[in-house]
């Protein structure tokens, strides 16, 4: 069973983003998954690393966009995007040295972190991208 599922109330109106945050969704399900399995670690450090990369590839994308259409909450939305980025790389860094193990705790955060970001960041660029004639 999904740890998060992909809902309508999730869409930002943008096709780009909304099939790339359907694919952070799939991605921290698949991390929690072996999380709950008790996989092998090197597998979920996989796992972890391949949602890294690809939260920086969809951090990359909507930044370009905003910039590319002068969004006025750029700054703001870009420093967002950095602290997450520098708090699961301390994570993995930790992880990597031993100093931390995977838990329900790191799925938890991303989940709350990934909902709270869409339904709230995310969504005030709704508009203004629609607006622009970006679907």
């Amino acid at each position: 069973m999904d740890y998060i599922k992909w809902t309508d109330d999730l869409s930002v109106g943008v096709e780009l983003f909304d099939n790339e945050h359907k694919e952070l969704v799939r991605l921290v399900n698949d991390l929690n998954q072996l999380i709950f399995v008790g996989d092998k670690v090197s597998a979920m450090e996989k796992a972890l690393a391949g949602l890294i990369e690809y939260t920086k590839t969809h951090f990359a994308d909507e930044e370009k966009y905003m910039v590319k259409y002068n969004y006025p909450d750029y700054q703001k939305h870009k420093d967002e995007h950095e602290k997450l980025t520098a708090k699961v790389l301390d994570f993995q860094k930790r992880l990597t040295e031993g100093k931390a193990n995977f838990s329900i705790e790191l799925i938890n955060f991303l989940r709350d972190w990934l909902i709270h970001h869409i339904q709230g960041s995310d969504m005030h660029y709704k508009a203004f991208f629609n607006g622009k004639g970006v679907k």
